[in-house]
């Protein structure tokens, strides 16, 4: 086989020698347009996974990378005028040109033609030439870009301006550094990748860039390889105070805007794409370079298994695609977290530092504990003495063996004048088995079941305001004297056997009213003629093509509704729930003035956001004059539509400071079912960073909800301040017990929550499978304990004055 490689840096170096150790007799030409030594960047960083297929596939490339790491298990978070220190992480780094000069050497010894100053011929005449053709051209492919329409490339250029510099400063850690100015944020990616140096990227927001003075700078033409110096020496003062004296150093060092690429495929015909050609994930998460090597080795182990060059690349991106979304989806998460890092420059250092350590998601609480469990307990500490939400109790210390120990879901919080004994919602999930809007015996059972179940407030599901606002024929209701009754006598049994406080969220569904129960697509539909009835929405617009046309509201439409709410909410006061919540999301009616893709009104209902806020506003003007001051009043709104034009963040944001501000104690941070055509980005708390921009915008209580299922995740959203409670639906459909399994799981006993008397006997984790079994010692000397902190210190680290060759 002959295969032709474009791009000679370590993704294309590494295929290189891997394929030739395979199948030695195979051809194999690799084009570089540099020199061997001309490299751009500075250190480059492993994790251990990577590291370990590194060993296995070509231990002699793993022996010289290894003699030279740097390597160190902690994470300095400097902010706020200290620096917080999470040990446990484990990482090795190197510096980029001596990566090459390794790979470089590897390829010699094993006889592949690398061809270095030479630009590769056109991919076409190569795609003839040989059997493979790998584009591992990077970022700006022109492999990539002569067949654009064929991958069909996304190029998400981001927001943040960021420069790779390094500095002869050896750091002992990776080190975070974020400072505030008066121009605004600006934050540091440092870490040491050898003896004598450390990378150190600079990140600014746009407009704290602008602010600082830099797009004068980067607005200069410069040649080729030359870096902005005078922007180098312009961080060089800002980071004087972490600098310690030591310069920073450049190599084709210039602002620049990260993107994000993506690929509908990697390849085409022959041609595949190898690391940055294929995808980038954001320099935050992880390297560039790890990437591509891992994608080099899966490359190399598929040629290898499989019979022809289709079927090889097929399974190339069968298996690296996955893996690689998922450090893309964890990359963005931490790009995003950087790019608005203004929201958080205001919170405490321990809460800021545990945030950002979290900000991916793939770093937990519960992870965290496990690395470094002293780190945590600072920041539970804070948690426990700085929380303004905690309700009464909030001071309490529960034993968990000889530590004092509450998990921050356990914690207990102030929900209006409504206190709850944890952090844990059981948002409304309708049963579909009302009969005229009455609520028969599995509601009895579902709410007993979910108030059993420990959490701190369980909502009754989304129940009617008005028979025509039913979503359909087995929602319940909350409108005549029948409903009353039957709820009354719900909550009346609910509170002999649960402590839980109770909440009914009210609802009049608009345009998805009269439809079918959602079936095992999701979806829901229009119920039959026989059964249908009218339904009105801000505008006349249908749900989906399937769906009946509404009429659009009128004045008196409006005013009957507006009642209609404010009797139900008196209904539900007498019934005795305590919390009320209105339904103004996923495209029900009020959802519909708010968003502008549903509100086409020309009326003082429709038009800017003052108008589209104009009838939800006095909808919950009519409600607050009959909810008692004494209970909670909750709103949950869609804040973003997932569809071109639809309600923004900034719209969300000022959405929720006009609900507070008119009497709403807290908002419930939903996203979507706006719009049939929505494109939800669906996964683990993919809504909670909505939550998340509301409450540090605003300073609005907020309830995330929407993919949450764990209570790691839970306590992690809660300790980085994203939101105040979390709601968790499905986990609790699985597991009506979820909030008591939670705290078995955390070995957590106190006033957070408490088993039922009767049940006390089930309250702890039940033995498994061989857990009675002891396990004998088999090690004739005991091994060390792992150090939680390990720093890097090398033996010699002298100061350099000049740096060249951009390593």
């Amino acid at each position: 086989m002959r295969i032709a490689v474009i791009g000679g840096g370590p993704g294309g170096l590494y295929l290189a020698a891997l394929v030739k150790q395979l199948s030695p007799s195979w051809d194999i030409t690799v084009w570089e347009r540099n020199a061997p030594d001309d490299t751009f960047g500075f250190g480059v960083v492993f994790s251990d996974e990577t590291l370990d297929g590194i060993a296995q596939a070509d231990p002699v490339v793993y022996a010289a990378m290894s003699a030279e790491f740097a390597r160190w298990t902690d994470i300095d978070v400097r902010y706020g005028g200290r620096t917080l220190t999470s040990g446990g992480h484990g990482f090795a780094a190197l510096g980029r040109k001596r990566l090459l000069q390794i790979l470089q050497g590897r390829c010699a010894e094993l006889d592949v033609d690398v061809r270095y100053r030479t630009e590769a011929p056109d991919v076409r005449e190569l795609a003839a030439e040989y059997d493979l053709v790998v584009a591992a051209d990077g970022v700006r492919s022109a492999v990539r870009e002569q067949f654009a329409d064929h991958f069909a490339t996304d190029l998400d250029e981001r927001h943040c301006r960021y420069m790779w510099l390094a500095t002869d400063k050896v750091l002992e850690a990776f080190t975070f550094v974020v400072d505030t100015h008066d121009f605004g944020a600006l934050q540091v990616h440092a870490y040491p990748f050898d003896a004598t140096r450390s990378t150190v990227i600079v990140e600014m927001p746009e407009a704290s860039w602008r602010a600082a003075g830099f797009a004068d700078a980067a607005s200069r033409e410069l040649p080729r390889g030359a870096s902005d110096e005078a922007s180098v020496r312009r961080c060089e003062e800002l980071l004087a105070d972490h600098l310690d004296g030591h310069r920073l150093f450049a190599n084709n060092s210039r602002w620049i805007r990260f993107t994000t690429v993506r690929n509908k495929t990697w390849r085409h015909g022959n041609i595949v794409l190898l690391g940055d050609a294929a995808h980038t994930a954001h320099f935050s998460i992880g390297s560039g370079t790890k990437l591509a090597m891992e994608d080099a080795l899966a490359l190399a182990a598929c040629l290898h298994e499989n019979s022809g060059i289709h079927q090889a690349l097929a399974a190339y991106e069968a298996e690296r695609r996955p893996v690689v979304e998922s450090t893309q989806r964890a990359a963005q998460a931490s790009l995003e977290w950087f790019e608005d890092i203004g929201r958080y420059t205001g919170q405490a250092p321990e809460q800021f530092a545990f945030n950002l350590l979290t900000r991916s998601r793939r770093v937990t609480y519960e992870n965290l504990r496990s690395r470094d469990a002293a780190f945590v307990e600072v920041s539970d500490a804070w948690f426990a003495d700085s929380d303004p939400g905690a309700g009464a109790g909030a001071g309490a210390v529960e034993a968990r063996g000889d530590q004092a120990y509450v998990p921050p879901m356990f914690r207990p919080y102030r929900l209006g004048p409504v206190d709850l004994a944890n952090r844990v919602v059981v948002p409304p999930m309708t049963t579909g088995t009302a009969v005229q809007g009455v609520p028969g015996a599995f509601d009895q059972a579902h709410l007993t079941a979910l108030a059993f179940g420990g959490a701190g407030v369980v909502f009754a599901g989304m129940t009617a305001v008005g028979p025509e606002g039913r979503p359909g024929l087995g929602s319940p209701g909350m409108y005549d004297d029948r409903q009353e009754s039957a709820w009354r006598g719900i909550t009346s049994t609910v509170r002999e056997v649960a402590p839980a406080a109770l909440g009914i969220q009210l609802t009049h569904a608009g345009r998805r009213a009269a439809r079918t129960e959602p079936g095992p697509d999701g979806r829901s539909r229009p119920l039959g003629a026989a059964d249908q009835w009218p339904v009105m929405s801000a505008s006349a617009i249908a749900w989906d093509d399937e769906s009946l046309e509404p009429y659009e509201a009128g004045r008196d439409d409006l005013a009957l509704v507006a009642e209609q709410f404010a009797q139900a909410a008196a209904r539900a006061d007498r019934v005795g729930f305590d919390v009320l919540e209105l339904q103004y999301g996923h495209g029900h009616l009020i959802s519909s003035f708010l968003s502008p893709l549903t509100n086409k009104r020309t009326d003082e209902y429709g038009g800017d956001l003052a108008g589209r806020l104009r009838f939800p506003l006095e909808v919950l003007a009519a409600v607050r004059t009959v909810w008692p001051r004494t209970k909670a009043l909750v709103v949950r709104i869609s804040a973003y539509d997932w569809a071109d034009g639809g309600t923004s963040g900034d719209d969300a944001v000022a959405i929720a400071r006009a609900l507070v501000a008119a009497g709403a104690d807290a908002i419930d941070v939903s996203t979507g079912e706006v719009v049939a055509h929505e494109q939800p980005a669906y996964g683990r708390s993919y809504q909670t960073p909505f939550a998340d921009l509301i409450r540090n915008a605003t300073g609005v209580p907020v309830i995330a909800v929407g993919g949450i299922s764990t209570y790691d995740d839970v306590n992690s959203i809660l300790l980085a301040g994203r939101a105040d409670l979390c709601a968790v639906g499905r986990a609790h459909l699985h597991d009506p017990m979820w909030t008591l399994h939670a705290a078995a799981a955390q070995d957590y006993r106190g006033p957070g929550t408490a088993w039922p008397a009767p049940w006390q006997a089930g309250s702890g984790k039940p033995p498994g499978a061989r857990s009675d079994r002891v396990a004998p010692r088999l090690h004739l000397l005991r091994r060390p304990a792992e150090e939680t902190h390990q720093r890097w210190r090398p033996a010699a680290a002298p100061r350099l004055s000049v740096v060249t060759g951009g390593a």
